[in-house]
């Protein structure tokens, strides 16, 4: 009996791979060099960019002109900032929040 729960969850997995696969197959090919001439994003803005993804991510559902992530950047420094700017290394987080008070 224990098996033919593990044959079900394995059927069930590859259909999810597949969809994902089939679906992944429709997306269409964008053309950015346009973009990448111009202004270049270093690390400030990337911290801008990463205090502002929640909402992109959000306003990107709606708008097709709006991205999370800036194309035109210089590479290590930008990611640093929008990594920083995101809170993805938990510096305005913190282990403060958890305390207990006493």
């Amino acid at each position: 009996m224990h098996s033919t729960n593990k044959f079900k969850g394995i059927i069930i997995s590859l259909l999810v791979l597949g969809s994902m696969l089939l679906l992944s197959s429709c997306a269409n090919k964008e053309i950015v060099t346009t973009c990448l001439t111009g202004h270049k994003f270093g690390f400030l803005g990337g911290l801008l960019h990463g205090f502002i993804a929640p909402f992109d991510l959000i306003l990107m559902l709606f708008r097709n002109d709006i991205s999370v992530y800036a194309s035109n950047t210089n590479g290590a420094w930008y990611a640093l900032g929008f990594l920083i700017g995101s809170g993805g290394w938990g510096f305005f987080g913190g282990n403060r929040a958890s305390r207990k008070r006493n």
